[in-house]
């Protein structure tokens, strides 16, 4: 696993051992940074959700995001997380959050907003609804934020336009899918 594009492209990323986290491959992450590379800028901040490794956060801090907060609670992920991030020397625009990702979200309401918000939460548990419900109540969304799930293919998102989201690009792969939405 690595940084593909940008100021840190080719560095080497360590992601834990075992089935906890599913690393993105290099195709996969292409495919998603070329769909969102128009909204990455000097000043864009990424909130990377479910964060495994940091490689989604980390990727876009190597293309120009100004800075990126990772949420992470397995102990394993956030020590590969701090590994990443001082390998790529992003000490200086990261925050890393050891804990879950509904409670980060209460914790950054009112602190801070976002313009690119990425989760990964396990597949086919639910935490797409619950989370995305969160946001939906929170100050954590800039105007014109834009939220990516990635899930598996199988994930219903009819729920979400009862959250008062749009989704305006889904794009699918071998076993999963990225799906794109914004506020309405």
């Amino acid at each position: 696993m690595r940084i593909i594009a940008g100021d840190a492209r080719s560095r080497k990323l360590t992601a834990p051992e075992g089935l906890s986290v599913r690393p993105t491959s290099d195709k996969v992450k292409e495919t998603l940074f070329n769909i969102i590379a128009p909204y990455i800028y000097s000043d864009t901040s990424f909130l990377d959700l479910f964060a495994g490794s940091g490689a989604i956060g980390l990727e876009a801090l190597s293309r120009g995001a100004g800075d990126a907060v990772f949420v992470e609670n397995g102990k394993p992920a956030l020590k590969c997380i701090e590994e990443n991030i001082n390998t790529c020397r992003y000490a200086d625009r990261s925050r890393v959050m050891p804990m879950d990702v509904l409670s980060a979200i209460r914790i950054l309401d009112g602190t801070k907003a976002f313009d690119i918000i990425f989760m990964d939460p396990p597949y086919n548990k639910g935490y797409e609804e619950r989370v995305l419900g969160m946001l939906n109540d929170s100050g954590l969304l800039n105007p014109e934020c834009i939220i990516i799930c990635e899930s598996s293919k199988e994930t219903d998102y009819g729920f979400v336009s009862d959250l008062n989201f749009e989704i305006f690009k889904v794009k699918e792969y071998k076993n999963n899918k990225h799906v794109f939405m914004r506020k309405e």
